[in-house]
């Protein structure tokens, strides 16, 4: 039901419309009547009313004055006024204001009037649902962050949304009527020359289009904006294109994410340097190169020595900052001609795209070796870090990438097992020995499961009364099919993989439960001695590790020694003085191993709470040697005298080097000349029994 306000103090025009109202056919109508137009004002507040017939005469207003005063207050209301015949000129007056119509007096009576009442609200509901979608299509377009210009059938601006004032710089207000190619200028992004609208394509050839890829919008500062778009023709009900539209969005980030990530595609996110897919593409193409001109390339393929030492003390953050450090120099030892890529971890390999007989690679290598020897800055912490090189040349080594690299790698594995820190050229039978360090690898990741380890214990004598004052466990390995395995053939590759940590701590474990067994069984073990590599000792749970495994077996730590070589310890020298401390707070007691092979600084020295140096073996075996005086032996003896440190000779295999010791005062020795290394169960007999013979004497 529909409510119409009738506001008029003639009564009997107000009789007349009602009446005719009420009897419509296309009714019903529901009346309010209001005389003054401030009533009609209240009654609109509080009243939901359809539509408004009025008179423009009222006792407290008259004219136009009352529709603009009915109009701003109900602008959504369709309103009608009502006219005198002979003024029919303020009805039209009305109408161009706003009204919906006007009514002359004399025809109030008539059948029309109901349904030409009718015709305005459905009008006007039609007018009100069409402005609600025309606002939420604007409220659409300016929320998207996509463009969007509109033109007439001339190619004149005739919209745009918020995104495409900003894109452009034009307002919508200066931009309406301008030819869009003025409003929306296009260059071509390699040429910079002018490319034609698509807005005139669509408008000659009626059908949608797009730009050209590379399309770059100049910008009415004179700024540029990388662009894509779609352009399509506007259809009026009829089909007839009246104008176009395009739409279009920036795509500068885009395009620079998609060139980024292409980079990254190619290159390590940490050293910024080629990857293996991008080095991989650059060694065929010198290949291809190298073809035609009959010449030589050469790789270098690089692993940092001991690495994984500094990542498990100082963190992998310290470990990042050093390889980037590693990469700047890598870089400065090549021409800008060759590649320097990092494979992964630890690893790098650098391609010299001109080189005859390896005598370019030789020099590149003796120059990184060189640059690695000065200390890396990193977070407060001077490191060092070596190299090991492996190069292979082509086409002496390999005709393609893969097999190239293959042998680099493998050249690089001989440089280690030939002490680290040097290069050597692939050889042939160097695949040979890579193979066997494969198979070797894999078998020993099975090894402690299959329990194919074991411990042989060498006794530790006083050299003044002959008693055993302690052991070295010493680790064998029994393949099934191999038979005893030497630990100079697996415990590099076991450092080189890290299985030496769960081996270790095998041996930790098992040495420890044999002492404290011999305890219980009333022998005197004495103390029982553990290598430690640098792997475990540098890994952050270590001395927990050790703990741990004391709680568990129940020996004392003072029947514990553990055995540090003195590079190790050296390598780190202030963190290795943390990592002692902790230990000797514990009650362990600490041993320098292979005391004198490396380049220990006495104040370190004097720092590290050591209990034992062990004299390496090969100064011992220098005493009564044809060129060998044994004047290192005696001042590493004279050096632990004073220092107040047990000092151990190894390697003790002949009378005249045990006199010599003992001339000199060392303490301990150790040796074939006292016993082998034995099993359990025998040197259980030999704590027994006590050393035999006359050597000691």
């Amino acid at each position: 039901m529909n409510r119409i306000l009738i506001i008029t103090n003639v009564a009997a025009d107000a009789d007349i419309l009602e009446n005719v109202l009420q009897k419509a056919t296309d009714g019903p109508f529901e009346i309010e009547r209001a005389t003054r137009l401030a009533e009609g004002l209240t009654l609109l507040k509080t009243q939901h009313i359809d539509a408004i017939l009025v008179d423009l005469s009222l006792p407290d207003s008259r004219g136009m004055d009352s529709f603009h005063r009915l109009f701003s207050a109900v602008p959504y209301v369709p309103i009608l006024t009502l006219n005198s015949e002979d003024d029919e000129v303020l009805g039209r007056e009305a109408v161009q204001h706003g009204s919906q119509g006007y009514l002359s007096k004399g025809h109030f009576g008539s059948y029309l009037v109901p349904q030409s009442l009718r015709n305005v609200i459905q009008r006007k509901a039609v007018e009100e649902r069409l402005y609600i979608h025309k606002a939420r299509a604007e409220i659409t377009l300016n929320s998207i962050s996509d463009a969007v210009i509109g033109t007439d059938l001339a190619g004149n601006v005739d919209y745009m949304n918020g995104a495409a004032e900003r894109m452009t710089l034009w307002s919508r207000a200066e931009a309406r009527g301008h030819p869009i190619s003025e409003v929306m200028t296009l260059l071509n992004g390699d040429s910079q020359k002018t490319e034609t609208n698509p807005v005139k394509v669509v408008l000659t050839q009626g059908k949608p289009t797009s730009l050209v890829s590379g399309t770059v919008l100049l910008r009415r500062d004179g700024s540029e904006v990388a662009i894509e778009d779609s352009t399509a023709p506007i259809h009026d009900s009829a089909g007839r294109m009246v104008g176009a539209v395009i739409v279009f969005h920036d795509i500068t980030a885009s395009q620079a994410m998609a060139v980024k990530m292409a980079h990254l595609a190619q290159h390590d996110f940490l050293t910024n340097l080629p990857n293996r897919v991008l080095l991989t593409d650059r060694i065929e193409q010198a290949i291809g190169l190298a073809k035609r001109r009959n010449s030589q390339i050469a790789l270098l393929f690089l692993d940092l020595d001991h690495f994984k030492h500094i990542n498990d003390s100082l963190g992998h953050a310290a470990g990042d900052k050093l390889l980037q450090s590693v990469a700047k120099r890598l870089t400065s030892c090549v021409r800008s001609s060759d590649t320097v890529s990092r494979q992964g971890g630890d690893e790098f390999v650098i391609l010299l795209t001109e080189d005859q007989g390896g005598a370019y690679a030789s020099l590149t290598a003796e120059k990184i070796l060189a640059a690695m020897g000065a200390a890396h800055s990193i977070a407060k912490n001077e490191l060092h870090v070596t190299t090991s090189i492996g190069i292979s040349i082509y086409p002496a080594d390999g005709l393609d990438a893969e097999t190239l690299i293959k042998n680099a790698d493998t050249a690089m594995y001989q440089a280690k097992e030939k002490g680290r820190n040097n290069f050597q050229f692939f050889k042939n039978e160097m695949n040979i020995r890579a193979v066997e360090r494969q198979v070797i690898e894999a078998n020993l990741r099975f090894a402690l499961e299959r329990r194919e380890f074991i411990l042989h214990y060498q006794a530790k004598i006083n050299l003044i009364t002959g008693a055993i004052t302690g052991s070295e466990a010493l680790l064998r390995w029994i393949h099934p099919k191999w038979g005893i395995v030497p630990p100079g053939r697996f415990i590099a590759i076991a450092e080189e993989s890290g299985l030496i940590v769960p081996i270790g701590r095998w041996v930790l474990r098992e040495a420890c439960l044999q002492n404290k067994h011999w305890e219980e069984a009333g022998l005197q073990p004495g103390s029982i001695a553990v290598n430690i590599s640098a792997l475990e000792f540098r890994r952050h749970d270590f001395i927990e590790e050790v703990r741990a495994i004391l709680l568990e077996t129940g020996l004392k730590p003072e029947s514990l020694q553990l055995e540090i070589t003195e590079s190790v310890l050296m390598r780190e020298a202030e963190s290795s003085v943390a990592i002692l401390k902790q230990l000797k707070q514990m009650g362990v007691l600490l041993a320098i191993d292979d005391f004198g092979t490396g380049y220990s600084s006495l104040s370190y020295l004097n720092q590290f709470p050591i209990d034992v140096l062990k004299i390496d073996k090969s100064f011992v075996q220098d005493i009564g040697s044809v060129k060998g005086n044994g004047i290192i032996a005696s001042a590493v003896i004279a050096m632990g005298n004073s220092l107040k440190q047990k000092v151990i000779a190894e390697g003790v295999e002949e009378q005249a080097q045990l006199q010599f010791l003992k001339e000199q005062h060392c303490e301990e020795g150790q040796g074939y000349i006292f016993s082998y290394p034995l099993a359990a169960d025998q040197f259980t007999a030999l704590l027994d029994q006590g050393i035999v013979g006359t050597a000691i004497h």
